[in-house]
């Protein structure tokens, strides 16, 4: 079909004969005013393999196949939403995260490319596979659920000021066959027990709030603020006391890590040393930026 398929950049129409192909076309135009154009096309790959329960190759040998007035109308009101800067995550209801699915709302954050590479070093660090270990703002449950994937024997525990972030963390351990143990806990307030456990895992809120004008609208809109700021001018707060707290509830030679803001590496690295921590190391991502730290309990 020749005609246009969308009467504004933001409304699609709905045809009988309208193939995957055209409309795919018409995504990655509207979003292309949003998004640069390689997001576009990222974009409008996941919601068509979601949309129609098909890989990108087999979108690609259907792609003149007809649509279904129901496919169009899916599409057309993703395609709404995501004109706004609403993460696609977060319309779609799901999230991929180092090889499993994750569901995600507004209440927790998307899980993190950088944060895999978190979830890779501590899996190359545990040397016991019936290992005790602590996430601590454990969000929608992706850290611990993703690691008891690999060690099923390790006791693992998750904590998370939010109720909202703990029933998403609930739903993704039970979607992913895992015995995680969630539960609420304010971090700065409550203790931990002491030399309980081998590994703790945090990647807690570290952006100070006059940050925010630098942060993208789809952030700030809609990601959730109480897991991404720290009140007050502090934005080492959560990592100078999980340090302390890591420091005695850590058994000797447990190993504490964060993920961290990457311009905060070395006063990270300083305050893990001053909390007792020793062959603390600051490691980068695969984009270079200093995003993780590791110290062991001596």
């Amino acid at each position: 079909m020749g005609v246009a398929l969308f009467e504004k950049v933001e409304h699609l129409l709905i045809f009988t004969h309208v193939t995957i192909s055209e409309i795919q076309k018409q995504y990655w135009d509207s979003l292309s005013a949003v998004y640069d154009d390689r997001e576009a096309k990222a974009i409008t790959k996941i919601v068509f393999e979601k949309v129609l329960l098909l890989k990108s190759h087999m979108l690609f040998l259907e792609r003149f196949r007809l649509l279904t007035t129901h496919q169009q109308e899916r599409l057309n009101n993703i395609l709404q939403r995501l004109l706004t800067s609403e993460p696609v995550q977060y319309v779609l209801e799901e999230a991929d995260f180092y090889g499993l699915k994750f569901k995600v709302n507004a209440g927790v954050l998307i899980p993190r490319p950088e944060t895999e590479e978190l979830v890779e070093w501590v899996r190359s660090e545990i040397s016991a596979p019936s290992a005790h270990m602590l996430d601590i703002g454990t969000g929608s449950g992706c850290i611990p659920i993703t690691i008891a994937k690999s060690f099923p024997a390790a006791v693992i525990e998750a904590v998370d000021i939010s109720e909202d972030a703990l029933l998403v963390a609930e739903e993704n351990n039970k979607l992913n066959g895992t015995a995680v143990k969630f539960s609420r806990m304010d971090i700065l307030t409550e203790e931990l027990n002491a030399d309980t456990y081998d590994v703790i895992i945090s990647n807690p809120p570290y952006i100070d709030v006059t940050e925010q004008a630098h942060m993208s609208a789809n952030v700030l809109k809609y990601e959730p603020h109480l897991a991404l700021f720290t009140e007050g001018t502090d934005d080492l707060i959560f990592y100078r006391r999980i340090s302390q707290l890591a420091n005695s509830s850590l058994k000797p030679g447990g190993k504490l890590f964060f993920e961290i803001n990457a311009a905060r590496g070395p006063q990270v690295v300083d305050l893990m040393g001053k909390a007792g921590f020793v062959n603390v190391q600051l490691r980068a991502d695969l984009s270079g930026k200093d995003r993780m730290v590791m110290g062991k309990k001596a």
